[in-house]
């Protein structure tokens, strides 16, 4: 009898320990955005440990304003920008070429240096000076939104129409993006992704 009652026991612990990782597996992963006041984006204070998508150097979306020839010039300044997402995401979008919700995208921007050290041409990457961040999550009412955080904030609200730079965001990233509203276009290894899953834009 105290033999088939141990027996039962470690049956039920064996289907415990089954159903918690059953449970745990169905759960929302952990990486995505958090929120402080519902819709304050917190500082990812760990994205340098996610997925890194590419990086540019003096990346504009205007054309650059031509130099007057008669004024002094200017010392040259460079920047980098580096483009994260969370790693759940990224796993998804390598199945299905497409975001899944609560996917966070963090652009951090860089100063550039040149002949320093051991380096006599070329640039690298020096001092931080930007923190941006792309929310695709369904809490907010077109599914996307986007934010600036100034300084140290640790957190920050999302873009509004004042003065224009929630706007001007959505319409860049509605118009010029090949995926949704992201840059897939400028990560060959996801543009390749999208391609082959067929979830490019017309005329990507």
């Amino acid at each position: 009898m105290g033999g088939m009652k141990s027996a039962a026991v470690v049956i039920g612990l064996a289907y415990g320990v089954s159903f918690s990782l059953g449970v745990r597996a169905q759960q929302a992963p952990g990486d995505g955005p958090r929120y402080v006041n519902a819709t304050n984006l917190v500082r990812p204070a760990d994205y340098r440990e996610w997925i890194f998508l590419g990086a540019g150097l003096d990346m504009a979306y205007n054309a650059p304003p031509s130099s007057d020839p008669s004024s002094s010039p200017q010392p040259e300044r460079h920047t980098f920008t580096n483009v994260f997402v969370n790693p759940s995401s990224y796993r998804s979008f390598m199945q299905t070429g497409k975001w899944p919700d609560r996917t966070i995208f963090v652009l951090e921007a860089r100063d550039s240096g040149s002949e320093a050290s051991i380096n006599k041409s070329g640039r690298f990457q020096a001092g931080f000076t930007g923190l941006e961040g792309e929310v695709k999550d369904s809490r907010f009412p077109d599914g996307w939104a986007f934010f600036a955080f100034n300084g140290t904030a640790e957190s920050v609200e999302p873009l509004s129409g004042e003065p224009l730079a929630r706007g001007q965001c959505v319409e860049c990233h509605t118009k010029n993006t090949a995926v949704e509203r992201t840059f897939v276009q400028f990560y060959p290894t996801l543009l390749e992704v999208a391609r082959q899953k067929g979830t490019l834009k017309p005329g990507f």
